[in-house]
């Protein structure tokens, strides 16, 4: 082993000491609480995400005529398919509310504002590609919903002024779903979405390392020194707890509420009630709400809201001299978008 170790030296003259200083920064005392240390949950799901991903692929066949037929078989007879298959589809849907929460908790704690304007917008593009591995994953299925509900995204996508058929035309291969949609959602799903993802964590973690974890100040701690712990092994033993009863509870929901098989898609045959997966429940009752251009425009009036978010903050703030205006801004959304989720659970049509 000293041999071993000594080629390795000779070669990477690299010490253990060296890369744990580079590495174990102090960490601010406030990240021991978790809804501070959410951040690294999306990651860990995200890694589940890719794993199960690529398991997964060996057997899908990404056309109409053979993609219903290769996700029976993963499901009822490859070994071990149906926990995978669950796995990936539970994970995902804690991935997403894991990005919301985190984005969620940086909001309504003002990590966004100066200097870290940036990261928001990274983070802001990490949740528009975690909805979209959402909505293209849960298109390759070929059901009956989920052929549907990629009809249904696409055309709202077509009214769009200007850009709208551009973009469904890009997305669907044509004017209408055809034999080449389900390959274009495969390889947004599994190539193009994903190395975006990578990119983009790596953007936003490389952000966090140079500016620094924002410190709060709890207050019952005002006016005492502050407190710091290490990243190593502190953290990463705080992470790695999260991880473990996340698999636990996959695991469980996996085995208690495994995916299963619907009706097959049927083009001439349109389903009675057509719904999105639960994170587009506030976007397709706002749909039903209003006039079709008239939803799509404010939807995209309110994302790019969402993104200039710092901007705007500091604007308000500046005018109206309310520190938390942001806070009641915040808190009315989360109402608006729990409310329209529930209304579109609840209803029948």
């Amino acid at each position: 082993m000293n041999r071993v170790a000594g080629w390795f030296q000779e070669r990477l003259p690299i010490s253990l000491n060296q890369l744990q200083d580079v590495t174990n920064e102090p960490v601010p005392n406030h990240l021991k609480h978790w809804w501070f240390a959410i951040g690294g949950t999306p990651a860990y799901l995200f890694v589940i995400q890719i794993f199960t991903g690529i398991l997964l692929a060996l057997y899908y066949k990404p056309s109409p005529e053979t993609a219903f037929e290769s996700v029976r078989y993963i499901t009822e007879e490859a070994s071990f398919g149906w926990y995978v298959r669950s796995l990936h589809k539970w994970s995902a849907t804690f991935m997403v509310a894991a990005v919301i929460l985190h984005q969620m908790r940086v909001f309504f704690t003002g990590a966004y504002r100066k200097p870290r304007e940036i990261n928001w917008l990274v983070g802001m593009c990490l949740l528009m590609c975690t909805l979209l591995l959402g909505f293209t994953g849960y298109s390759l299925v070929f059901e009956q919903l989920s052929y549907w509900a990629a009809t249904v995204g696409a055309n709202i996508a077509a009214s769009v002024p200007v850009v709208g058929d551009p973009m469904r035309n890009l997305l669907l291969g044509g004017e209408a779903y055809n034999n080449r949609t389900l390959s274009r959602f495969f390889i947004l799903h599994a190539a193009v979405l994903p190395v975006l993802m990578v990119m983009l964590i790596g953007i936003h973690i490389a952000i966090i390392r140079i500016q620094g974890v924002t410190e709060y100040e709890f207050k019952e701690d005002a006016g005492k020194e502050k407190k710091f712990f290490n990243f190593f092994p502190d953290h990463i033993m705080s992470e790695l707890i999260i991880g473990l009863v996340l698999m636990i509870v996959l695991t469980v929901l996996a085995t208690v509420s495994p995916a299963n098989m619907g009706h097959k898609a049927d083009p001439l045959i349109t389903p009675d009630v057509i719904k999105p997966e639960w994170f587009f429940y506030p976007a397709f009752r706002w749909l039903k709400l209003f006039s079709v251009t008239f939803a799509v425009l404010s939807t995209g009036f309110i994302v790019f809201v969402m993104f200039a978010w710092p901007f705007i903050d500091r604007w308000l703030r500046e005018k109206t001299r309310f520190s938390e205006v942001s806070v009641w801004v915040g808190v009315a959304a989360v109402f608006a978008l729990i409310g329209l989720t529930l209304w579109e659970a609840i209803a029948t049509h």
